[in-house]
């Protein structure tokens, strides 16, 4: 298994656009945790290999996690970014149950940035 590599983070204006990438090993279940200063890594959505995610409740209709499985990569669309938004975003991979628990995954990226700015 391939630790989990994220790119694609930065720093932008509220109501902006960014995409993050991962490249991982081919598991069963990916999905993307985000951790901001002083908070618990929270589950922001996932995605397994059939292509049925499940989002939290504070990015639905914002962010959309989807999968390319030829390049064994995850990517996560975020539009409409808030200032509330701004954290550290983690990729993870899973072989077993797919879910929006930390404890779910064998196996974490080491993050990339996201700052949104007011």
């Amino acid at each position: 298994q391939v630790q989990p590599v994220e790119s694609g983070g930065g720093s932008v204006n509220a109501g902006e656009s960014l995409r993050l990438s991962c490249v991982a090993s081919e598991t069963y279940c990916m999905g993307w945790f985000r951790q901001a200063p002083g908070k618990e890594r929270e589950g922001v959505a996932h995605i397994d290999s059939d292509g049925i995610a499940s989002y939290a409740d504070s990015v639905k209709g914002r962010f959309t996690i989807s999968r390319d499985n030829a390049k064994n990569t995850l990517y996560l669309q975020m539009n409409s970014l808030e200032p509330e938004d701004t954290a550290m975003y983690y990729c993870a991979a899973a072989d077993g149950l797919c879910s929006g628990s930390r404890g779910s995954y064998n196996y974490w990226g080491q993050g990339t940035q996201v700052t949104v700015s007011s």
